[in-house]
Formats: C-alpha cells, structure tokens, sequence
C-alpha cells in the first residue's frame, strides 16, 4: 500500500477512536485539522460498513457526486417539465460532464421517474375560493338532493384528435399535485359536438350541436330536451338543473328564459368539471364513438344503464370530501 494511503488509513482510524470516545464532529474536526464534512462521511461510512478501509467498487464509479445529486432532485422538485438535456446542462455549468441517460437513471433510483402529465382545468384563486365554498355548503345535503339533479354539459367527441407527449419528473402517488399537472381549457379541436343531460335514474337526451352553440341554440336544446329528460328520468318536482358558467349559459336572455320557464338552477363554480359526474360519462362516451359519430354517439348514450348513474350520483359526496381535503384545488375525478 502506498505511504500516502497508509496515512489516510489511519486518519481515518483516528476520527472513529475519537468518535467512540463520546466527541462531536466539531471537535474531532478540531482536534484533526479535518472538513467537519470529511469527518461526517467517514463516520458514516464506519456506521454503515463497520470499516473506514476502502471497499472494493463494483464498475465504474458514479461521476455524480452527493452534491451533484441534491441539485437534480432540488431542480426538478422546483419545476417538474425540467428535461434531461437541460439538466445535463446544468451539471455541465459546474464541471459535471455526464449522459443524459445517467441522470434519469439516477433520478429514477431517487423515486423520481418520467411521466406524461394530467390535464386539469386552469384554476385561478377566485376559482378555487367557489370551488371551496360550494364543496363545503353542500357536503351535508341529503343524497335525494343530489339525485334529484339534472346534470349537463356540451362536449366534443373526437376521432382523431392530436396527441402531443409532454413529460415530468414525479414520484408515485403525486399524479394530481398541482405541479404535476397541465392546465387544461375546454374541447379544443374535434367531430361532432354534442349536449347531453344525466340523472341518478339513467341518461336523459343527447343533442347533436351544429354549427355554432350560442345563446339562442342553447335555450333551443334546453326547451327540446330538458323538461322531456325530466318526465323519462321520473324526477321529483323539486328536480334541479346543474350546468357550468360558460358565458352562452349565464347570459342575460339564458337566464331570463331559465326564470320565465322556471327552471330552478344549481350555482356552480366556474373550472369544476370534477365535480360534474357527467364526466366520466362523456370519457366512457368518446372511447366508444369510432364511426358515424353522431348516430353512434345518441345510440352509445342511450345504452348507458341506469345503476351507473346510480353509482356515480350515489358517491357525489366524496367529490366534495375531496374538494375540501385539495383546499379547493384539483382532485383525482
């Protein structure tokens, strides 16, 4: 063994003797001349492998260092959409010269793996205060309530819609942290266009939307499918209708024709569609459309059983208990 090893040897001897001797790191750093971070790491290592002599590596060693490591983890904590060639490039700015696949590697040791991100509505603080509000006034109402409701919404049913990959660094179970996430706007490119209501009993009517949906086509589909749904769907009379904030919904004509008709509305937090069971319906809905998109989509509707709407109207309830718990942000439906 060289004369310059055999030194280093046996300093680390010293600092474990003065260790078990009952001193800190402090004062062995003193007593030695040592970095007090020199001390620590061979005091763990002596914890972890019982000996100080170097061990024998298996391959090549890592030209990520600890240090090296924690500004991975630290860069793609702060921002998720942080590429392996960008971070290849910042370990390059402080002398680190590595492949890009050594750092998803070694990201990928640490629990943090490459994962195409959920999109989820865009929410501003206005947005997540009435999200807030309404989960909370409504948490208590009795599931009559709920399946006396008549929900709604439009949505575009797509054959071939564009599939762009975006990518993020998370661990397991963090799918719907707000970091985690792409805003999301509503449609955004499609076939057909269609309005569709739903109740605990089953599937109301399906509206195909030609051309383009204003405030006069709204009120148009509202007064040939509402009350009909109501009468097949058996509501009660104390039946309420739920729809979202989209501007044709809440104007000024919509609202007054709503009031002369008297149809008793749900307010609805704007940027909520995951407390819309209606939802999962229209996913179940698009997986099926393939071909002649809007006889397929009115026959597919009206296949949707009962018991399912049931179902989802039965755990309303919990949408809510998860609004409350994500503090009025994004949840998991």
């Amino acid at each position: 063994m060289p004369r310059s090893k055999e030194i280093q040897e046996q300093m680390r001897k010293k600092v474990i003797e003065i260790y078990q001797s009952g001193k800190g790191y402090k004062a062995i750093s003193k007593a030695l001349g040592l970095q007090r971070t020199t001390v620590r790491a061979i005091i763990h290592k002596w914890r972890k492998h019982g000996t100080v002599v170097n061990l024998p590596r298996s391959g090549r060693p890592t030209k990520i260092t600890p240090r090296a490591q924690r500004r991975l983890i630290q860069e793609v904590t702060k921002d998720p959409t942080t590429t392996s060639k960008e971070l290849q490039a910042s370990l390059a700015s402080v002398k680190v010269s590595v492949h890009d696949s050594a750092i998803r590697k070694r990201l990928g040791k640490n629990g943090l793996h490459g994962r195409v991100p959920r999109r989820k509505p865009l929410l501003s603080k206005k947005n997540i205060k009435a999200r807030l509000i309404f989960a909370r006034k409504h948490l208590d109402d009795p599931q009559d309530f709920w399946e006396n409701t008549l929900w709604t919404d439009e949505t575009k049913v797509e054959l071939f819609g564009r599939c762009v990959s975006h990518y993020i660094w998370r661990k397991s179970n963090t799918t719907f942290q707000k970091k985690n996430i792409i805003p999301a706007v509503k449609y955004g490119g499609g076939s057909v266009m269609v309005w569709g209501c739903v109740a605990a009993s089953g599937p109301g009517r399906l509206a195909v939307i030609n051309g383009t949906m204003n405030s006069a086509v709204k009120q148009k589909i509202l007064k040939e499918n509402v009350r009909p749904s109501v009468r097949d769907l058996k509501l009660k009379r104390t039946w309420v209708l739920q729809q979202d904030n989209d501007p044709k919904h809440t104007s000024k004509s919509t609202s007054e024709w709503l009031k002369k008709n008297k149809m008793k509305t749900l307010e609805w937090p704007s940027q909520s569609p995951d407390l819309n069971p209606i939802e999962m319906l229209w996913h179940d809905l698009k997986k099926a459309a393939v071909a002649e998109l809007q006889q397929y989509c009115k026959d597919e509707w009206a296949k949707i059983p009962p018991q399912c709407c049931k179902r989802l109207i039965a755990s309303y309830r919990k949408r809510l208990i998860a609004v409350v718990a994500a503090k009025g942000g994004p949840t998991s439906y």
